[in-house]
């Protein structure tokens, strides 16, 4: 007898990526990846091996925190972060509200021209490297983008440094402006998928304080594989997807 069950969600509408961060050197010599933030979403860092570290810029100033292998680093929305690698960084990233940062939750640093004008940021952002693109035009691309974001983060980073906070507030307001647009997509995808996480939890404990475990009937275990067996070129490193999981 077949039995058909509801699938779970994975645990608390999160999503996993394996990330191994760049080692390609900047202008300022570190290595690492395109600073950015992301404007609904936490994110954490679990170093999986290796060494770097997270530069960060808030409305507290700019800070800078050291990585090594069991660290585990997170940041709210807002917080301007660059992570760079300097020694094999290999990071398992947990973001918050999965498929948010898919839907384009995150801004990249490019210069405050480029920010204040989405058809040149969505140009900028734009992973292009033309029709079926060997690897070595990819890396040249996002190398390309990488570098254009670190512009609009040194400027950026000096003026946290200085205490001027012009600049941050500008960026901030720049980087709400490109993705109000896509809002209402995004509040769908909340009510669909993640937001019902929390009311079914809730649910669960109401039955369970009346002794009641119906929800049990739909116990079971799920896997997924990656979403490509190779990893693909992301905005911080060399990125492995995992997606909702499925029966196993």
């Amino acid at each position: 007898m077949t039995v058909t069950r509801q699938v779970a969600a994975f645990p608390g509408a999160v999503a996993l990526t394996r990330l191994g961060v760049y080692d390609w050197e900047a202008a300022d010599g570190a290595c690492g990846g395109s600073p950015h933030l992301h404007t609904a979403s936490t994110e954490a860092y679990l170093v999986l091996g290796g060494t770097g570290r997270v530069e960060s810029i808030t409305a507290s100033g700019y800070e800078s925190y050291g990585l090594a292998p069991n660290d585990l680093l997170w940041f709210s929305p807002g917080t301007i972060h660059r992570i760079i690698n300097t020694g094999g960084l290999d990071i398992l990233a947990i973001m918050q509200n999965g498929g948010l940062p898919e839907a384009g939750d995150a801004v990249l640093t490019f210069e405050a021209d480029i920010v204040a004008d989405p058809e040149r940021y969505a140009r900028a952002a734009k992973l292009d490297a033309g029709p079926n693109p060997a690897p070595d035009a990819l890396a040249s691309a996002a190398l390309t983008r990488r570098d254009a974001a670190l512009a609009g983060y040194h400027r950026l980073k000096e003026a946290a440094q200085a205490g001027d906070f012009a600049a941050v507030e500008r960026f901030h307001r720049d980087a709400v402006r490109l993705i109000q647009h896509r809002v209402p997509g995004w509040q769908e995808l909340w009510n669909g998928r993640i937001a019902p996480e929390a009311a079914r939890t809730g649910q669960w404990l109401a039955d369970l304080a009346e002794g009641k475990y119906g929800h049990f009937k739909d116990a079971g275990v799920c896997r997924t594989a990656p979403a490509a067996q190779e990893r693909i070129f992301g905005m911080c490193g060399m990125l492995q997807k995992w997606y909702s999981a499925g029966p196993a």
